[in-house]
């Protein structure tokens, strides 16, 4: 057995900022060998986007490349040139995958498109990320994460009805688009092992936000009914939403049981007949205000331990720095420190999901370029003094 699920597996890494990388981090973790390919001297822009050590931009301590480039294997080059396309072809010659996340049509200008690459590689599964997608009338036009939420809905939903629609915190089109195509690769990959037929695989962070937007898509498609934003309430369930407590927030969720519900929260009131009825989300502010009082006396911790106990499922809001002192994630060991020559020792998110026999491994991500030699030379056979020259030349 392979000591990982994803060892034997070649990837490519053209991509940069998140979607991509975090596509191709996940084929890594899991035991693919990815090569990050970077632009000379420069590097993935994610390299110059916070947060640093000591606020002090440096090219090789950012936070997100270090998280999102580890297990990765670091080269630098310059596919403007003619000389490193040819490169390129050369390294597809023995890839199983190719990652990139540019607009639609520049691999194209590049003359790496995937018809081109098919030609190198009949096998070869390629996995294009975009905004909008390859194909459509906004396949061209500009994105970004806050654009993607807008387009695909999220934004909408997202925010108190009063106020103005608010994008979720952080860079979530970007993370969920990388997760589709890191899926919708292995897909590929699978079919491939049957047929031997690759294929170019096309992801749009507007269509990965458009596809978990819950029912909101369903309850339109039946009854032409619009969701609208309901702030941190759920917009059937009464009560399912963040409220105040003693020292903190915490989610409220009444589970399935209203009776063992309003017993727990030592609230009578909860059982008159409209409260108690599945239709209470109509008056949803009448069950908060019944239910604040108890909250506001006790700590969260408290509460949470007791509903716990009582079988219904209440949640601490936990901030970033409470995460890592939460003993279900050291019991799990979710949290990894990881040492780096310039960055130093820092700690990361882990394993997103757990295999018995082929977990997830944790390596730093690569210094810029740092494995030029070991890929260029013992790889494709390049000498020393190529190497030089191609740098001299600004391939590489």
């Amino acid at each position: 057995m392979p000591d990982q699920a994803l060892s034997g597996l070649l990837v490519l890494d053209l991509s940069e900022d998140i979607s991509g990388p975090y596509c191709a981090k996940l084929l890594a973790d899991y035991g693919a060998e990815v090569i990050k390919i970077e632009v000379p001297g420069w590097g993935d822009s994610s390299r110059r986007r916070g947060p640093f050590p000591g606020d002090q931009p440096h090219q090789e301590r950012s936070g997100l490349f270090l998280f999102l480039n580890t297990n990765k294997k670091g080269i630098t080059l310059n596919i403007k040139s003619g000389s490193g396309v040819e490169i390129f072809k050369r390294l597809v010659e023995g890839a199983d995958i190719v990652v990139e996340n540019f607009r639609p049509g520049v691999m194209a200008g590049l003359g790496l498109d995937y018809e081109a690459l098919v030609e190198v590689k009949p096998s070869l599964i390629m996995t294009s990320i975009s905004y909008f997608g390859q194909r459509g009338p906004y396949r061209d036009y500009q994105g970004s994460d806050i654009v993607a939420q807008a387009m695909g809905g999220w934004m909408q939903l997202t925010g108190d009805p009063a106020l103005e629609p608010l994008k979720l915190p952080g860079s979530q089109a970007e993370f969920q688009a990388g997760l589709n195509a890191a899926v919708a690769t292995l897909c590929a990959v699978y079919l491939r092992d049957q047929s031997g037929e690759g294929q170019q695989i096309d992801v749009s962070l507007q269509e990965a936000v458009a596809s978990i937007l819950e029912s909101a898509v369903a309850m339109y498609s039946y009854s032409r009914f619009v969701r609208r934003r309901m702030g941190s309430r759920h917009h059937l369930q009464c009560p399912s939403r963040a409220m105040p407590c003693k020292d903190g927030w915490i989610h409220v969720q009444a589970g399935a049981n209203w009776d063992h519900f309003a017993t727990f929260l030592e609230t009578p009131e909860l059982m008159q007949p409209r409260l108690a009825s599945i239709l209470r989300y109509r008056y949803a502010d009448e069950v908060e205000g019944l239910i604040q009082p108890w909250l506001e006396s006790r700590e969260a911790g408290e509460i949470f331990s007791s509903a716990q106990e009582w079988r219904i499922p209440f949640a601490m809001v936990l901030g970033i720095d409470e995460l890592m002192e939460d003993r279900q994630y050291k019991a799990r060991g979710f949290f990894q420190e990881m040492g780096h020559p310039v960055a130093g020792r820092f700690t990361y998110p882990g394993a997103p999901f757990r295999m018995s026999e082929t977990p997830w491994q944790g390596r730093r991500a690569p210094l810029l370029g740092e494995h030029n030699e070991e890929i260029y030379c013992e790889g494709l056979g390049f000498s020393k003094g190529d190497l030089a020259r191609l740098r001299e030349n600004g391939v590489i």
